[in-house]
């Protein structure tokens, strides 16, 4: 008889991985992140565990996006106060701030509980292709 495994998280084993976004769609971009820092590539994935690996996206500047979202697309931010809330474009976003915009994206993806704010803290992202994590030898996600 086949059993479940269900891992613990002292059990689990992180990688480091880097992803260059050059030329990549920001939404398939996200998605393949995602999938990474949960753990979901892994046979071993436990949904209530983090199981998942550290990843670094560089090149978070040269991310491409389909259509004409950059006037389109808008996000949303509201500040909890009467009258808070704030738009930008993705254009806006992506001049201001483009590592700001693909974290963005890659959050959108994650769980919205205590779980994915862990995970959440497994992501470093570079708009240039420098990175200060050569010493944990990232492997390269293609």
């Amino acid at each position: 008889m086949r059993q479940t495994t269900m891992l613990k998280a002292e059990e689990v084993k992180k990688d480091w991985y880097v992803i260059d976004a050059a030329g990549m769609t920001l939404g398939r971009l996200a998605t393949k992140v995602a999938t990474v820092l949960r753990g979901k590539n892994k046979p071993c994935f436990t949904p209530n565990v983090d199981c998942g690996d550290y990843v670094i996206v560089i090149n978070a500047a040269k991310v491409v996006y389909s259509g004409d979202q950059e006037a389109k697309k808008t996000y949303y931010h509201h500040s909890g106060y009467p009258g808070g809330l704030k738009s930008k474009t993705i254009g806006e976003f992506m001049r201001k701030d483009p590592a700001g915009l693909v974290e963005t994206a890659i959050q959108g993806m994650l769980p919205h509980n205590k779980l994915g704010d862990q995970i959440r803290k497994h992501v470093f992202v570079y708009a240039g292709a420098e990175h200060p994590h050569a010493a944990q030898k990232p492997m390269e996600l293609k």
